[in-house]
Formats: structure tokens, C-alpha cells, sequence
């Protein structure tokens, strides 16, 4: 005959501390609503560049002008790879030299950022820039750094990201720059139709991948060839004061490898292209096999490294929903900088079942609902992902998206 557990109750005391540590845990949105976290909207390069069907050139740089309007900062615009290995990139100088040469309207300068997979990729970027520089005699177009966060960052660690328990709806904007979603929706429109030619930052992208069986599928070499490559190129941007980014590919599981990747291989790579000249790292579970602990522990791997939060970009994929978790495990490690595609448009070739990117408009509503700072609207957002999905025929796969316009045509309707 088997003991009946009896539940063991928690005395006033225990029960005092976990609402303590709750209490740290689940803090007042006021600290953080200052707090900024950087997207980098990666829709118009990797969340088209695997589609089957053509897209038209005219179709891609409307959704750059689109974007432009949402308050995004920074938007992946295209990428100079050769087109017999990725046809739908094929157009992206004529989408560059359409942006420099009619600015899309902004609340303020974006950075427009340009994958290139070799120096002749960076040569036709060259091209392309020296070519509208010297028409506009150098103005209107810049290189800068990344934006540096506030000095009062979300609470990290042990303390966790502070979550908003105000009874606000968090699908609006937070309040700085202030009032509801329509209201910031209103503020957004009338800064765009008032706003200049702000100064243009074009910036490039590289990619690695973090296990050898990937990076001879997707780039025909070794990981360490790949370094080699790239340093050359690094150096040439670096000298023309040209920020680069680079990617680290299936950091968090391999189609070939499986879904342990090794972290310490991850931090290495990353070190190896900081010491090169790289701005910034974005680290990218490219199949959507990362899972928290797997997160943290890579997270916690790279700052082991001496590579600094700071430094780090997350780009995650929804292919087991896990990308919204994996968020909040990088917000907790510090870091700021989220990848994300509008629509959830994105894909991995290689990795059969694997989704999009994780949607732009998902993150935001997840961000803003934590008193985070973003400046993108996102019922402005949620139409240019609607858009998009409707002129490519695909599927729109942000939940927030759908349920955006969804309350929004009710809206409309009892208008």
C-alpha cells in the first residue's frame, strides 16, 4: 500500500521571500519605458531571398519605402551576391540606387544595410555609392555607428527584464513619444510627411556559418577559408569608415549537424570577427531549433569570451515557436538588438519544415508589452506585413499582424 504525499504548505516567511523575488521579477513598466531596443528589419533581403516566384524590383523597393515609414532605424535592404546563386537579390543595385537616389520619407536617418558575400559583391556596392555620392558632391549619405543604448538598460540576470503591469493595451505605442496606438500612429504620419531628406547610412553585411557541414553547403568552403575571405573586404570597408555586420549562421542547430551546436565554436567565430573589424555580431538560429536553455547557455558562453552584449544582435526563427522565449532569455543576458522579418517572411533552404523569421510586428507588440522603447509603430507595421503577404501570395504568419488589422477593419467599420 502506497503513502499519500501530502502537499507541503509554505510558511508566511516562504511565502513573504517568493513574493519578494516575484516582485523583482515582475517590477513597474516605469523603470524601462526609456529603455531602447534596436530592430533590424531583415524582411527586404532574407525574408525574400528564398521565395520561388519572382519578385519585381518595383514590389521590393516599395516595401523598403514602406518600411521606412514605420519608424524602423535600421532595414536590410538587399544583398550583392551573384545572381545565378540567388535570384531574387538580383536587382538589389537598382533598389539601392533608387533609395539614394529618392529617399524614402522617415521620421528620421535609417540605416540600409547590404549582405555581400566576397570583395567583387563589395566592389559593385562601391559602385553604386561612389556613383550617388559623387552626384549629391558626398551629402546625403553617411557612415556611422551603431546607436548606443540609454544608460538605463532593462534589468538583466537574475533580476530579469521588468514586465509592464499597467492596464494599458500593450498593441499601442508606449507612451514617450506618447498617448495610444492611434495617437502614435498620428504623431508617426505627421513626422513622416513633415520630414527632410534625413542623411542615409549604408552599411555592409557578411555571413559565417558555426559548423563546418553548413558552411560548405552555403558558401563552398571551410570556416576557417570563410574568415580568410572576409578579411580583406573588412579591411577595405573599415578604411572607407564603413560599418560591418556579420552573421553567424545555424548558431543554435544544424540541418546537417543537429540542434548542438557547440557554443564555445560560436564564440570563437564571433571573437574571430570582432578582432577582423566587425561592428557588430548577429547571432542567428537560422532553423528555429534554439530552445532557452540552449540560448542561455550560448549567450552565457559568449560573454564567458569577453564579447561584450553590446556587441550582439539576436535573429531568431519561429519554427517550434520558440523565438518570442529565446527573446526574453536575450533581453535578460543584455542584449538589445533583435532581428525580425514583417510578415514573418524568411525561410531556410536547407532545413526542411523551418519557418520564417520571427515577425516583426510579434516582437514589437512583445517588446512594447514589456514598457520597452522601440519607435516603430506597429498598426503601421502590421499593414506593410498585410501588404507584402498579399502581393508575394503567401501567408502572413505574425499572429499580432492578423489580429492588428483584424481589430483595425472592425474599427474602421464602426467608424
Amino acid at each position: 500500500m502506497t503513502t499519500r504525499q501530502v502537499p507541503r504548505l509554505l510558511s508566511k516567511r516562504a511565502i513573504s521571500l517568493r513574493r519578494q523575488q516575484q516582485s523583482r521579477l515582475f517590477s513597474s513598466s516605469r523603470r524601462v519605458l526609456a529603455d531602447h531596443v534596436r530592430i533590424v528589419e531583415v524582411g527586404p533581403r532574407d525574408g525574400l531571398q528564398n521565395e520561388k516566384s519572382s519578385i519585381s524590383p518595383e514590389i521590393k523597393t516599395e516595401l523598403v519605402r514602406r518600411l521606412a515609414r514605420t519608424g524602423l532605424q535600421t532595414i536590410e535592404a538587399g544583398s550583392f551576391v551573384a545572381p545565378k546563386w540567388v535570384p531574387q537579390m538580383a536587382a538589389s543595385d537598382q533598389i539601392m540606387k533608387s533609395i539614394l537616389g529618392s529617399p524614402p520619407p522617415s521620421s528620421g536617418a535609417i540605416t540600409y544595410q547590404w549582405l555581400l558575400p566576397n570583395m567583387k559583391g563589395l566592389d559593385n556596392f562601391y559602385k553604386v555609392l561612389d556613383a550617388a555620392s559623387g552626384s549629391r558632391n558626398g551629402g546625403g549619405v553617411a557612415a556611422a555607428g551603431y546607436p548606443t543604448p540609454p544608460s538605463s538598460p532593462l534589468p538583466q540576470n537574475d533580476t530579469g527584464p521588468a514586465l509592464n503591469t499597467s492596464s494599458s493595451d500593450p498593441n499601442a505605442m508606449p507612451s514617450s513619444p506618447g498617448g495610444s496606438g492611434v495617437e502614435a500612429m498620428s504623431h508617426n504620419e505627421a513626422a513622416v510627411a513633415s520630414a527632410t531628406s534625413e542623411p542615409q547610412i549604408h552599411e555592409i553585411s557578411i555571413f559565417m556559418a558555426a559548423t563546418e557541414s553548413f558552411s560548405k553547403k552555403n558558401t563552398n568552403c571551410s570556416i576557417a577559408e570563410s574568415l580568410s575571405r572576409f578579411e580583406p573586404l573588412m579591411k577595405s570597408a573599415r578604411d572607407r569608415n564603413i560599418n560591418v555586420r556579420a552573421y553567424i549562421s545555424v548558431a543554435l542547430g544544424c540541418p546537417f549537424e543537429g540542434p548542438d551546436t557547440d557554443p564555445h565554436r560560436v564564440a570563437e567565430i564571433a571573437a574571430s570577427l570582432l578582432e577582423l573589424g566587425a561592428d557588430e555580431i548577429s547571432v542567428a538560429d537560422t532553423t528555429g531549433m534554439g530552445t532557452a536553455p540552449r540560448t542561455r547557455r550560448l549567450l552565457q558562453t559568449l560573454k564567458e569570451a569577453g564579447i561584450r552584449s553590446e556587441d550582439i544582435a539576436l535573429h531568431f526563427h519561429d519554427t517550434f515557436g520558440q523565438a518570442l522565449i529565446n527573446t526574453m532569455v536575450g533581453l535578460e543576458h543584455g542584449v538589445r538588438t533583435f532581428d525580425s522579418a514583417v510578415g514573418g517572411l524568411g525561410g531556410c533552404p536547407y532545413s526542411p519544415g523551418a519557418t520564417g523569421n520571427l515577425a516583426t510586428e510579434d516582437l514589437v507588440y512583445f517588446l512594447h508589452s514589456l514598457g520597452a522603447d522601440t519607435g516603430v509603430d506597429l498598426e503601421e507595421t502590421a499593414r506593410v506585413g498585410e501588404w507584402i503577404t498579399d502581393k508575394i501570395g503567401k501567408g502572413n504568419d505574425s499572429s499580432v499582424g492578423k489580429a492588428t488589422m483584424a481589430r483595425l477593419t472592425k474599427k474602421g467599420a464602426h467608424a
